[in-house]
């Protein structure tokens, strides 16, 4: 089945592609496939950090193209042009040639001796600078629910968005029918998991004067780490869904 995008040139449709994101990792199915490539190609530059599930997408798709990780055929995407086109110059069709060499890139095969040195230089170049850890971070889905279709959705929302501490970053909104003329905000965060506890937030600021006059409750929907991994070429992102059932954890990949 074919989905269509928007113009992702212009502000509208960075916004459809960041809602459409809101649920998804890739555009389509749920490893990286072609389609992502297209509408990564799209884009003429990264994303604004405003847009927050697209600039997750994007960052995710920037380091499969690194490590050569794009590979699943995809449904067949199209994103609609501006009114105008560009011939493309020179300059833009040069990347084609590389993308031809990196066909020839064996993955699999053993490092050569280059590499191996180049290897040891960036380990022993980290070790000399004393660089810290990079902190890993998450993307997190709220439910979060008014006492009575009588609560203010736009004072709840405003009460959480108020919420603000080091590491914590909040992303797009929607309402959504719950029924009785109830409507709950579902909401996106991105955290950084060395600074920010989400049952923390939960609890001492939701339920707490002032938001819990407009906050009856809160639930996590979906927790997704983004990991990065060292690689031969370079780093990568894995994304992983964990739910918790009963009080057992499952770690799921996306």
């Amino acid at each position: 089945m074919a989905i269509t995008l928007s113009n992702v040139n212009s502000e509208a449709g960075l916004q459809k592609l960041d809602e459409y994101l809101l649920t998804r990792s890739y555009i389509s199915g749920y490893q990286a496939s072609k389609d992502d490539m297209t509408v990564f190609t799209s884009l003429p530059s990264a994303p604004a950090a405003s847009y927050v599930n697209v600039t997750r997408w994007y960052d995710h798709i920037s380091a499969l193209l690194r490590s050569s990780g794009v590979t699943a055929e995809g449904e067949g995407v199209k994103v609609e042009s501006t009114a105008c086109s560009v011939s493309p110059t020179a300059d833009q069709k040069a990347p084609a040639a590389d993308e031809e060499d990196d066909d020839d890139v064996d993955l699999f095969g053993e490092e050569t001796e280059e590499e191996k040195k180049a290897a040891e230089e960036r380990a022993a170049a980290v070790k000399a600078s004393g660089k810290k850890k990079e902190s890993g971070k998450s993307s997190v889905l709220l439910d979060v629910k008014p006492w009575d279709d009588e609560t203010d959705m736009a004072k709840l929302e405003e009460a959480v968005r108020n919420v603000k501490m080091e590491g914590l970053l909040w992303g797009a909104s929607k309402l959504v029918p719950v029924g009785y003329g109830i409507k709950k905000l579902q909401i996106m965060m991105t955290i950084v998991d060395d600074l920010v506890s989400v049952d923390s937030l939960i609890e001492d600021y939701f339920y707490t004067e002032p938001a819990n006059e407009f906050i009856q409750s809160c639930d996590i929907v979906a927790f997704n780490k983004i990991c990065k991994f060292p690689g031969k070429f370079g780093a990568f992102s894995l994304d992983f869904q964990i739910t918790e059932t009963n009080g057992l954890i499952e770690y799921a990949k996306l």
